[in-house]
């Protein structure tokens, strides 16, 4: 019964994951357009390095996200320790799930992809033409 719903809990989460995917394909396709060529390419770089993640890869951000979980925790048991004045709550730590862990995936990767472009003197901002019209 427990591999059952735990069986099922990562299926509908696979299957949520694919639908995010899908919207944010569909987002950046209707965006897209309205950059310039050159940031065009850059996007569409960035894309195509996002779809070449490996398992390595993927296991090391999760034994990040794992350690980072850990050492929220135990800050957290820290925290009462100390007396806090009086009206002030201890910051709360959000959990860390299978749908945080492949969204913090992309947000690695998008940073990744700006610092890279900060470093070859780039903005990482996008521009529309001067002009306004689309360039295909």
């Amino acid at each position: 019964l427990q591999y059952y719903e735990m069986s099922y809990g990562l299926n509908i989460e696979m299957h949520k994951q694919a639908e995010i995917v899908k919207r944010l394909n569909g987002i950046c396709a209707q965006v897209l357009p309205y950059l310039s060529q050159e940031h065009q390419q850059q996007v569409l770089g960035a894309i195509e390095r996002a779809k070449q993640v490996t398992a390595p890869e993927l296991n090391s951000i999760i034994r990040q996200q794992l350690q980072a979980h850990q050492l929220s925790q135990l800050q957290a048991l820290a925290l009462p320790l100390t007396p806090l004045p009086v009206g002030l709550q201890p910051p709360s730590h959000p959990a860390v799930s299978a749908g945080t862990g492949l969204l913090s995936l992309s947000a690695l990767g998008s940073q990744a992809h700006l610092s890279k472009e900060d470093k070859n003197g780039h903005d990482g901002d996008a521009h529309q033409d001067d002009d306004g019209e689309k360039s295909d």
